[in-house]
């Protein structure tokens, strides 16, 4: 197992987004039940919280359940909700204790009104916490994340509080789901598939992106240790040529917003 590295690296790892891809195959190939692959990786969800906070990752975003998983099978669709109501109920006291902050971004409104009430019990709880903050994405969907942003933008318009001109990229960032949160260094995806499926779109436009060959429900915390090895392998450069690459080390900290921001 790869040794965590040093949080004063050139290229911190402050936030890592995962698209959790491959629980029915992994069940499939245990012989089990869909949702049991489902239940194995809501229990990976504790290894990769741990894992994170070995290697000072201040944020790390799970993509628990996209807006198109709702096409799913019926039967499908209720045990997620009923394993992600579970595990809000279950996890909210664990996480407060341990000093993490729990963020939900994504529509509510198909949710019932119980799952919505925990969810939001469970963010009242640790919202003033500062170890870390694990964000579930749960019916999100990147274009829905877009489209939000640009209503509420419309909106001011029409009320005459904000003129069109005014409008830049550093205003719409935002007016999205995870608009005071940095934006994610690293985003895996397991289980062999090499897309983002509509995950942060915005937010991962200069994000480096790894691509683990097992499913979710093996994604343990050595396959998480190699892919943060990879990541700082890799030099970022957000657009920019080798020669005009930030020189100091707290410049390199900064991504393309605070970049301007600093100039």
């Amino acid at each position: 197992m790869a040794e965590p590295l040093a949080a004063d690296s050139a290229q911190p790892l402050r936030h890592v987004a995962v698209i959790m891809d491959g629980n029915n195959r992994w069940a499939k190939a245990q012989g089990l039940p869909g949702h049991e692959g489902h239940r194995a990786g809501a229990e990976r969800v504790r290894d990769m919280i741990e894992s994170c906070q070995r290697h000072h990752v201040e944020v790390v975003t799970l993509f628990a359940f996209s807006s198109e998983n709702w096409q799913r099978p019926a039967l499908e669709v209720r045990a997620l909700m009923t394993l992600f109501s579970t595990y809000i109920k279950k996890e909210a006291k664990v996480l407060h204790k341990r000093g993490i902050r729990l963020r939900v971004i994504g529509k509510r409104d198909r949710f019932s009104s119980r799952l919505q009430k925990r969810i939001a019990d469970a963010e009242a709880l640790t919202a003033n916490n500062t170890v870390m903050t694990l964000v579930l994405a749960v019916d999100y969907g990147g274009r829905g994340d877009i489209v939000v942003a640009s209503r509420k933008l419309a909106q001011q318009v029409l009320d005459g509080s904000l003129a069109v001109d005014d409008i830049d990229e550093d205003l719409f960032e935002k007016n999205l789901y995870l608009a005071e949160l940095p934006q994610p260094d690293l985003c895996i995806r397991t289980a062999g598939e090499q897309r983002i499926s509509n995950f942060l779109l915005w937010q991962l436009a200069y994000s480096e992106l790894y691509f683990a060959d097992c499913y979710w429900p093996d994604f343990d915390p050595s396959a998480f240790d190699d892919a943060v090895a990879a990541y700082y392998q890799r030099r970022r450069r957000f657009g920019l040529s080798q020669d005009q690459q930030p020189h100091s080390k707290e410049d390199q900290r900064l991504d393309p917003a605070q970049q301007r921001e600093s100039a």
